[in-house]
């Protein structure tokens, strides 16, 4: 799969989630799903990536920070 196959899918996703509920406030749960999802399938794929897993929440964290702050991503 390719990166914009990815983007699509996961633009996709975004779609089922705000049609399912167009409320923003009851998406914390899918988004701690998914992110809870993810997490286990780094640990699956190699120990070395809980690390880097770790690591990418670190950078999501920052760019939530910045998109507050700024108003854009």
């Amino acid at each position: 799969m390719r990166e914009y196959e990815l983007r699509d899918a996961m633009r996709e996703t975004a779609k089922t989630i705000a049609a399912f509920d167009p409320n923003p406030s009851t998406w914390l749960r899918s988004l701690t799903a998914l992110l809870q999802d993810l997490e286990q399938q780094s640990r699956g794929a190699s120990p070395m990536y809980a690390q880097i897993y770790e690591d990418m929440l670190k950078y999501l964290q920052d760019s939530i920070r910045n998109r507050l702050r700024t108003g854009g991503w």
